[in-house]
């Protein structure tokens, strides 16, 4: 990954960003035919499972931890392999095209010898997205801790249960099992590892709690370390960005767009990749959240911990170094006016923090830049693009500046995250057509209640509720109930929306439906008097609000899969009902959304976006919610006879309550 140290003029560092694109636009042509031993870990992966269900357990730890050895090889062959041929083909004494595309070729074919060299067939073997979820959830732990379990190697199966409930700590079985290890002799915590540990976060912990002992020349020590490991794992996750990346619904057999454009697309999804690196190093496993402040911490801890020490200035560098993510703490700038005073002069932050700043401000002023000419330009340019000139690279469009495309031609952005007074937040137009809203507008007419459980006043009893999911409108328009055009219609106007949000918030991986509710809310004549509810409360979708703590707690009942929310409206011929973002009090309104026909506000489903539904005061209220997810796991399930198959069905259970509005 790019690891520039950014103090270059902003054009010289865009020339650089730039031409981290080319070797993977070019890396297809250049691929070579030879072949190395390393096996792919998910074929061994595969054999390790066929064996437990043989129950040939000595086979399931081989190769298992065989699959473990490869996976890991294999992810770290690309981060040196990427990171080596960038530091021996640089372009510093570039000047010309010619020697520009030179730079770029060698630079590609340095990365598919040396991959290729390190890891043999599985340069070219393609891994399947499921198997890729195995790993990313610690699931071949679990197969090991059983096998190490019937071999009677309690110690290994303790470091494999424990190692996967890092990551999976609601899983009440294996919180079982290592109770029970926990009490077999021969057993000591010394066993309970977590073998995929990060680096970087688990000499974090470690620092924290020494810190909190008191112990506070353990704690330098343990923090110190932490931070190498974090910016060491900072240009291997870059890294791991300059691989290929999806370009969904582009038959490219008739692609059509120039290099330019070509080279945009890419360059897009890798500087949005890298740019999230900041969050992905700050998430705990088993975790949908980031740790908060969590590198800024780093030197808040150090800078209190040298002052224990009488260790002074160190304690101003690091304190400088605090402030440079947070300029206006007042706390820490007492500390760093005490501090100089002390020492009668001053001492500048650390550089690796000065560094990462500067190239954090970039990159993020490059996925604004030109935000507000985007809306004079918006006829102009295609996909709402703003090019943005680099030198010997040609012209490149950032999409990324207020989203991605938006998929549609008839769609139309009414305001962005920043027009809503919020982060990660859409407001969208002609999402649907008012024939298409007055069709499933009509779909509720004979479900009242479905989705509720049955309950026809489910957050208020002034109004009443009439819903119907994906299945039971399916179910429905086979059994002749509704017309079965409608209920597909349903299935498609969802599946045009899921597209648009995963399009927009410019996403790497897939988005899939976790659950998906038309519903309409209609007021109670003679229940409007004097109204002081909602008709929604205020909440988050992943995460179980708290105003007075200021906080949103990512635990059970909530459901913490969920990552993205939409709501898709039918009408606006009512009175109340709108739609509100508020702060995380629940009281603070910080945006407010008026329905109609074929509007649709798309958020992500954290507690940066406590949102709630006004009371409807008269008429009816219709909308399709949805909510998405990442984890393939949790996609939702939509059933159909097998004499009438609809293509790309979503997967997986309907079990799951509806909650918004």
């Amino acid at each position: 990954m790019c690891c520039l140290l950014l103090v270059e003029p902003l054009d010289q560092v865009l020339d650089k960003l730039c031409v981290h694109i080319l070797p993977i636009v070019l890396q297809s042509l250049l691929l070579s035919s030879s072949y190395g031993s390393l096996e792919p870990f998910d074929l061994l992966y595969n054999n390790a499972v066929e064996a437990f269900y043989r129950s040939e357990y000595e086979d399931v730890v081989r190769f298992m931890e065989g699959a473990l050895s490869s996976y890991a090889e294999v992810r770290q062959s690309k981060v040196r392999c990427r990171i080596g041929c960038q530091d021996q083909h640089r372009f510093d004494s570039v000047s010309t095209d010619l020697q520009f595309f030179d730079v770029v070729l060698k630079r590609a074919s340095c990365q598919n010898e040396c991959i290729e060299e390190k890891v043999g067939t599985q340069s070219m073997h393609k891994v399947s997205e499921d198997v890729i979820q195995d790993f990313n959830r610690r699931i071949p732990y679990n197969y090991l801790q059983l096998a190490y379990q019937k071999l009677k190697h309690s110690d290994k199966a303790a470091a494999a249960a424990h190692t996967y409930f890092q990551a999976n700590p609601e899983h009440v079985e294996m919180d079982q099992n290592l109770e029970q290890y926990k009490a077999l002799e021969g057993t000591d915590l010394d066993h309970f590892v977590d073998r995929e540990a990060r680096p970087h976060q688990r000499s974090f912990s470690a620092g924290v709690k020494l810190y909190d002992s008191g112990d506070y020349e353990g704690a330098i020590a343990m923090f110190e370390e932490a931070l190498q490991e974090y910016y060491k794992a900072d240009v291997e996750c870059r890294a791991l960005c300059l691989g290929p990346q999806r370009f969904e619904e582009q038959d490219h057999l008739l692609y059509r767009y120039s290099l330019s454009e070509l080279i945009s697309d890419h360059f897009t999804q890798v500087l949005y990749c890298e740019h999230e690196c900041v969050r992905d190093l700050a998430v705990r496993p088993g975790r949908l959240s980031p740790m908060e402040n969590y590198l800024p911490l780093h030197y808040d801890y150090l800078q209190f911990a040298y002052f224990q020490m009488n260790m002074l200035e160190q304690a101003l560098e690091c304190a400088q170094s605090y402030l440079l993510f947070h300029e206006a703490d007042d706390f820490m700038t007492d500390n760093v006016e005490y501090y100089q005073e002390t020492l009668g002069r001053d001492l500048r932050p650390r550089e690796n923090a000065e560094w990462y700043l500067r190239r954090h401000k970039l990159e993020t002023e490059l996925l604004v830049i030109g935000s507000e000419n985007l809306r004079m330009q918006d006829n102009m340019l295609p996909n709402r693009c703003v090019c943005v000139s680099l030198s010997l690279c040609v012209c490149v469009c950032l999409c990324v500046c207020v989203g991605g495309p938006l998929v549609y031609d008839n769609v139309q952005l009414v305001q962005d995250s920043l027009a809503l007074n919020g982060s990660q937040r859409v407001l969208l137009d002609n999402v649907l057509t008012v024939e298409e809203c007055a069709e499933l507008k009509h779909l509720t007419v004979t479900m009242a209640g479905d989705g509720y459980r049955g309950k026809t006043s489910p957050h208020t009893p002034n109004e009443r509720f009439e819903g119907a999911t994906v299945l039971k409108a399916l179910q429905y328009g086979y059994e002749g109930r509704v017309p079965l055009k409608s209920a597909r219609l349903f299935y498609d106007v969802s599946e045009r929306a899921r597209r648009v949000i995963e399009s927009y918030f410019l996403l790497n991986s897939t988005l899939h439906f976790s659950y998906t509710h038309l519903v309409c809310r209609t007021a109670i004549t003679g229940q409007q008097d004097h109204r002081n509810d909602l008709s929604h409360p205020i909440h988050a979708d992943n995460c179980l609000l708290d105003p007075e703590a200021n906080e949103c707690w990512k635990e059970p009942p909530a459901y913490t899969y969920r990552d993205y929310s939409a709501l898709l409206y039918l009408n606006g011929d009512f009175e109340g009902g709108e739609f509100i973002f508020t702060e995380m009090d629940a009281k603070t309104v910080t945006a407010q959304v008026k329905p109609k026909c074929g509007r649709m506000v798309g958020f992500s489903s954290g507690g940066e976006n406590p949102h709630g539904v006004r009371a409807v005061t008269r008429g009816q209220r219709c909308a399709v919610a949805m909510w998405f997810t990442l984890d393939p796991l949790f996609r939702e399930l939509v059933s159909t006879p097998p004499t009438a198959p609809l293509h790309g069905m979503r997967l997986h259970c309907i079990w799951v309550q509806n909650d918004n509005g």
